[in-house]
């Protein structure tokens, strides 16, 4: 039997066993590539129906060797280290619907693949970090003139109607962004649901009532944090109110224990990324997507 005859489309959220066999398949893959295969929504699309992902799998041996999970827009894809140049990658790349594929940690088995199949690159992500004596230089944070600060947790007004000035703040820094730009209260609510999720881990710049800007943190571990989502309201932009917006996340990651802090950026997107640099944040991973 071939590879293309293998291939079977299912959704693993609806199946406890493939659940579990694909988490112990991408757990193999870190293992070798030290990179994860799926992103966190992904991930989260192996338990969770509602998010509506489909998968095709690659069995052998009643066990997952090749995944591909697609939420219709896009797919990310892994394949056990002990299968690869088995034809797997290639199958599962031509059966998935979508032309977008991410290539997480763009790992030379990924380049290697993409360039058999000669797809090309149209889309970079990067990952930075910044740890040790930088991190405590950056976390040093103090209210801007005129400026107040607070958490969702303890916003100046209540939890909804700061919810909603965080949504259109978060829609018009990121109108132009395929996946966080155009939030609903739907969307955010969705994603309020993850487990690690905090009302105190997102933070805010306010003039008087009006939403400066937003720094959303998200903690990996005590020791391990990440800028999940930073930033300004059309209003506020162009004033100075960037770095002290970053530093705000910072001194409260630090705060938390925090010892290496990571963010991830379109590659593209030149000024944020001199500005993390010049933060001390530097490249530490690159994430791909190739169409086909």
């Amino acid at each position: 039997m071939t590879t293309p005859d293998r291939i079977k489309s299912t959704q693993i959220a609806l199946d406890r066993d493939l659940r579990e066999q694909a988490i112990l398949l991408l757990k193999e893959v870190r293992a070798v590539d030290g990179v994860d295969a799926l992103s966190e929504q992904f991930v989260r699309g192996l338990a969770e129906p509602g998010l509506g992902h489909s998968h095709l799998i690659v069995t052998l041996n009643e066990k997952i060797v090749g995944l591909a999970a697609t939420d219709d827009e896009t797919t990310e894809l892994a394949v056990h280290p002990a299968h690869r140049r088995q034809g797997i990658g290639k199958a599962l790349i031509d059966a998935t619907p979508t032309s977008s594929i991410w290539a997480h940690g763009n790992t030379q088995a990924a380049q290697a693949l993409a360039s058999t199949l000669r797809m090309k690159k149209t889309r970079e992500l990067l990952v930075m970090a910044i740890e040790g004596p930088a991190l405590e230089e950056s976390a040093v944070y103090k209210d801007p003139e005129g400026i107040t600060h607070s958490s969702l947790a303890n916003a100046p007004m209540e939890k909804s109607a700061a919810e909603a000035k965080w949504l259109q703040a978060n829609n018009e820094a990121f109108d132009w962004h395929p996946e966080q730009g155009g939030w609903n209260t739907h969307r955010l609510a969705q994603a309020q649901k993850a487990d690690w999720y905090q009302d105190s881990d997102v933070l805010f710049l306010w003039d008087g009532e009006e939403i400066v800007g937003f720094h959303w943190v998200k903690q990996h571990s005590v020791e391990l944090q990440e800028i999940y989502v930073v930033g300004l309201a059309s209003a506020y932009r162009g004033r100075g109110l960037g770095d002290p917006l970053m530093r705000l996340g910072l001194h409260h990651m630090r705060g938390q224990g925090a010892r290496k802090v990571i963010l991830y950026v379109e590659a593209d997107n030149a000024p944020a990324v001199a500005a993390y640099e010049k933060l001390g944040f530097t490249v530490a991973e690159r994430h791909v997507v190739y169409e086909k």
